[in-house]
């Protein structure tokens, strides 16, 4: 350009044209991406309704993404025998077979205690942990929260009981790289779940809110307490794990 020379108007005006066009588009698709993002998960509960699909967490995706691989040996409820699941429901979620989802009357006293200012407790039932594992991501987070419970009481709606308690005991982390109920029971007392007493079934139980902390094959004596008491309500379980048969 000649010195003094000024850049027509018409140019500048193509060009923040061109500028504006291009971050149109660009927010176009990233809205678009963030659509398919948030339908993906009602689209997949569909599709994992189906038995004969066996879904995988975003631990265990991240695992793969990492090159550490993982260790997961899918098997059926029916397979696994009732002593893991009934330990379980007794341990993370007793109401599993009576709410909806959520459970509300437990969600509510959690933020009662938030808001008095006492030390929050885990309110978060079974469907809750399962749509955690299969879509959202790991550690505390207010905002996970509140994706929890509406995606929890759809998968609730759309996938009977007993498919939600053989994805979540198949896709549980039970240790570093150990996903699902088989897995565990294989890799700490070195037999399939099937054959699980209910004194290893109860130690795996309460493993599950700490898998990395905790070791069932080597309890603590607190830990060896508390799958005590875990053990005797699964055989005092009755009607409230009818919701598996």
């Amino acid at each position: 350009m000649v010195k003094g020379e000024r850049r027509p108007a018409g140019g500048r005006r193509r060009k923040r044209s061109r500028e504006r066009r291009w971050g149109r588009t660009w927010l176009r698709r990233l809205i678009a991406v963030l659509v398919i993002l948030a339908l993906l998960p009602f689209g997949l509960t569909l599709l994992y309704r189906v038995s004969w699909v066996h879904p995988v967490s975003t631990l265990m995706l991240a695992d793969l993404a990492t090159l550490q691989g993982y260790d997961r040996r899918w098997v059926s409820l029916d397979d696994m025998g009732t002593a893991a699941a009934y330990a379980v429901m007794m341990s993370e979620d007793g109401q599993f077979c009576a709410h909806s989802g959520v459970d509300w009357g437990a969600l509510n006293t959690v933020v009662s205690d938030a808001l008095s200012g006492e030390r929050p407790r885990g309110a978060s039932t079974i469907p809750m942990q399962t749509v955690k594992n299969l879509f959202l991501w790991s550690g505390r987070s207010y905002v996970r929260k509140v994706m929890e419970a509406p995606l929890a009481l759809y998968f609730d709606a759309v996938v009977p009981k007993w498919r939600i308690m053989e994805i979540y005991l198949n896709i549980a982390e039970w240790g570093p790289n150990i996903y699902g109920v088989e897995a565990a029971s294989q890799y700490h007392f070195g037999r399939p779940a099937r054959d699980l007493s209910a004194r290893q079934a109860a130690l795996l139980a309460v493993t599950l809110p700490n898998p990395v902390g905790r070791n069932p094959a080597r309890p603590s004596a607190g830990l060896g307490r508390l799958a005590s008491i875990i053990e005797r309500r699964a055989a005092r379980a009755g009607a409230y794990v009818g919701c598996l048969d």
